[in-house]
C-alpha cells in the first residue's frame, strides 16, 4: 500500500512539474513577448508590471505567497497544503524561464493568442487532472465564495475575476490586447477541458456513492450551484442499501466537486461520463423550446 501511495505521489508531482513547465513556457515565451494579457494572477502581475515597473515574475511570486497565506487564514490548513507546492515552485520556474529568454512566437498576436491558449491550457489541465489547485484566482474565488458571496458559484466568481482583469487591460494597454485576451482565454479553457475529459464534451454527468451524501449534496447545490438527483440503490457485492447522487455540470465544476469529495470522504465512489447535450432549465443547458 505504501509503495502504491509513493508511486501515486511521484506521478502526481511529475504531472504538476510538467504542467508548471508548460505554463511557464507559454507565459514567458509566448504571452509576454507579444504584449498579450490573460486572466488570473498572471494577468494581474503583467498589469502591475506596466503600472509600477516591477518585473511581473517577482509580482507573481509575492501574490502567490499572499494567496497561500490567505488560504491558510480563511480556508484552513488543509486547503493551504493543496497549493503550497505550486505557490512556491511555479513562480521560481517562471523566473527561471524569464532568465532563459526563449521566444517561441514573436510579432504575431493572433498566433500567440492561440498557442498560449493551447500550451498554457495543457499545462493547467495536467495540474488539475491530478487534483491540485493552481493556487491563483481559483483560490481567491473560493475565499470570496465562502466569506462574501455564498450565493454565487465558485466558477461564476472565477469568470468574473478573469473578466475584470481583461476589462482593466483595455485601460492599461488597448482594445486589441483585450480582444486577443478573450481569444486566448477561450482557447485556454477548451484546452483544459480537452486534457481533463477529451474531445467533444461540454457537460459531464457525475455519479457519486458516498457515506457523506448530505455534505456533498449541500456543496453541489450551495457552492457549485447545480442541481442534484438522488437514487436508492443496492450494492451487488455487499447487498447493502446505498444512495447515489447524480448531477450534470461542466468539466471544471466536476473537478471542484471531486476535490470536495476527496476532503469529506476519500473512500467514495465517483464516476464521470461525457454528455453530448443537455436540454432543460439550468446554467449552460439548451432550452427545450426552439428559438426562432
Amino acid at each position: 500500500m505504501n509503495t502504491f501511495r509513493n508511486n501515486k505521489n511521484f506521478v502526481d508531482y511529475l504531472y504538476v512539474l510538467i504542467g508548471n513547465l508548460l505554463l511557464a513556457f507559454a507565459i514567458t515565451s509566448i504571452l509576454k513577448p507579444n504584449g498579450l494579457i490573460t486572466g488570473g494572477i498572471t494577468g494581474i502581475s503583467i498589469i502591475f508590471d506596466n503600472i509600477i515597473g516591477i518585473k511581473y515574475t517577482y509580482i507573481y511570486y509575492i501574490l502567490s505567497i499572499l494567496v497561500l497565506i490567505s488560504a491558510r487564514i480563511f480556508l484552513g490548513k488543509r486547503e493551504a497544503l493543496k497549493i503550497v507546492f505550486i505557490s512556491i515552485s511555479f513562480p521560481l520556474i517562471l523566473i527561471l524561464f524569464e532568465q532563459i529568454n526563449i521566444r517561441f512566437v514573436e510579432n504575431d498576436m493572433l498566433l500567440a493568442s492561440i498557442y498560449f491558449g493551447i500550451i498554457g491550457g495543457v499545462g493547467s489541465g495536467l495540474i488539475l487532472k491530478r487534483g491540485f489547485s493552481a493556487g491563483g484566482t481559483d483560490t481567491i474565488a473560493k475565499i470570496l465564495h465562502r466569506r462574501i458571496f455564498p450565493f454565487i458559484s465558485i466558477s461564476q466568481i472565477l469568470l468574473g475575476i478573469d473578466t475584470a482583469i481583461i476589462v482593466l487591460s483595455v485601460f492599461i494597454f488597448d482594445r486589441n490586447t483585450a480582444l486577443y485576451a478573450i481569444l486566448s482565454q477561450f482557447v485556454l479553457m477548451k484546452s483544459i477541458d480537452t486534457v481533463l475529459f477529451g474531445l467533444g464534451s461540454k457537460k459531464v454527468k457525475i455519479e457519486i456513492i458516498s457515506d457523506e451524501n448530505k455534505k456533498i449534496e449541500d456543496y453541489i447545490i450551495s457552492s457549485v450551484k447545480r442541481g442534484v438527483s438522488a437514487y436508492d440503490i443496492k450494492g451487488g457485492y455487499t447487498n447493502s442499501n446505498k444512495r447515489k447522487l447524480v448531477s450534470i455540470c461542466s468539466p471544471r465544476e466536476s473537478m471542484l466537486i471531486k476535490k470536495f469529495i476527496a476532503e469529506v470522504d476519500s473512500n467514495a465512489f465517483v464516476d464521470v461520463l461525457p454528455v453530448i447535450s443537455v436540454w432543460g432549465k439550468g446554467l449552460g443547458f439548451d432550452s427545450l423550446i426552439d428559438e426562432e
